[in-house]
């Protein structure tokens, strides 16, 4: 298995509670990509816990390692074509998930998530690991 990948925020809690699955296709990926959004996410997720400096040190171990791509002008401009589209066929996603897409799409990268609810977006390409 190759190609190049975004990863969703629940394929990175799968990463970081260290599933195997997980771990061993992306030892097969050509190139893995994080979106910020799901670094706010995490970030969230572990001011929310117990441990709180335990994982945010997880997570500034993650990003350190990883390629991030944030919301420039055109990945805003997919989001709002995104947004659009879902709101016309009736079938709103959750706010981060767009953003999510808009940067797979602009960055022509297939993203891993167990997120069936990225299936209403066009054009979109999606994998479930």
């Amino acid at each position: 298995m190759s190609g190049r990948y975004l990863l969703d925020t629940n394929i990175l809690i799968a990463l970081l509670a260290d599933e195997m699955s997980v771990k061993e296709k992306l030892a097969q990926a050509e190139e893995v990509f994080i979106p910020s959004i799901a670094i706010g996410e995490l970030y969230y997720g572990a001011w929310k816990s117990q441990r709180v400096q335990e994982n945010l040190a997880r997570i500034d171990e993650l990003a350190g390692e990883s390629v991030v791509l944030g919301c420039g002008l055109e990945v805003a401009r997919r989001y709002g074509e995104i947004k659009n589209a879902l709101r016309i066929k009736g079938h709103p996603i959750p706010e981060n998930d767009l953003w999510i897409a808009a940067i797979a799409l602009e960055h022509t990268l297939t993203l891993v998530t167990r997120d069936a609810h990225f299936d209403e977006v066009d054009d979109l390409k999606t994998v479930v690991w």
